[in-house]
């Protein structure tokens, strides 16, 4: 597969955090083992090694529509963050060619003091659009977000699946070449209720068309209830066991 045709490149991933068992853990671990080396001692180790992410490799084409799945806990959301470039791999890298937009977690990116209003500006401004280019497809983010006059009201009042809809308007209208969604619906969002996002009046297929023409990795922790497989052309397993 030549370059040109790779929107996204994972080779050889890992992402190790440092656990400590006490706050006083992480300062002697600062210090103690730099003396212990200057002694002549074989130095201790006041953390544990936490693999969240091992050895991941994987290639997404342009136009290509990729569903990540695995047990909660597995790293699927790990894994999408530093493909976003939100998180840094301990080891191995990543390539991305094109415009990303993402949808990482609920009202990511969003001012609670903002309104709705506000918030597709500032949003859309950080995923690179112009003013002008804003003013012109803000009809048709406010349409997608279907959430009427509360489009002028702080977004702190709003629902979770209010928030939901106005975070990926913004996220299909700006024309990403890539789009990231992680599907960590809040607390009581069931799968059928998602669905419902995409499946009524034009969203739905206005979000196939958006993901036929660009890349769409998505996570999903149950293959049989994922809200986005009706879109995936290909699955990735992330491991059989959680991490934690």
């Amino acid at each position: 597969m030549s370059s040109s045709d790779v929107a996204i490149r994972v080779e050889n991933v890992s992402k190790h955090y440092l656990m400590f068992a006490r706050p006083e853990d992480r300062l002697k671990q600062m210090v103690v083992p730099k003396l212990q080396r200057l002694a002549g001692r074989a130095p201790k180790q006041f953390y544990r090694d936490f693999a969240a992410l091992t050895g991941i490799s994987f290639e997404v084409k342009r136009g290509e529509t990729v569903g990540i799945i695995g047990r909660n806990g597995c790293g699927k959301s790990t894994l999408l963050q530093i493909v976003c470039g939100t998180l840094q791999p301990t080891t191995g890298s990543v390539t991305v060619n094109g415009r990303i937009a993402a949808l990482l977690e609920l009202g990511a990116g969003f001012n609670p003091e903002f309104t709705g209003r506000e918030n597709v500006y500032l949003n859309a401004a950080i995923l690179g659009l112009a003013r002008a280019e804003i003013d012109a497809r803000f009809d048709a983010i406010a349409a997608f977000a279907d959430i009427g006059q509360f489009i002028d009201q702080p977004v702190k009042t709003y629902s979770s699946g209010m928030y939901v809809r106005l975070a990926f308007a913004v996220a299909i209208n700006v024309e990403p070449d890539i789009l990231v969604v992680d599907r960590r619906w809040p607390s009581g969002t069931r799968p059928s209720s998602v669905n419902a996002l995409h499946g009524s009046k034009t969203s739905r297929p206005r979000a196939e068309r958006s993901c036929s023409s660009r890349t769409a990795p998505r996570p999903s922790c149950n293959c049989a209830t994922a809200p986005f497989c009706w879109t995936a052309a290909r699955s990735c397993w992330m491991g059989g066991q959680r991490r934690w």
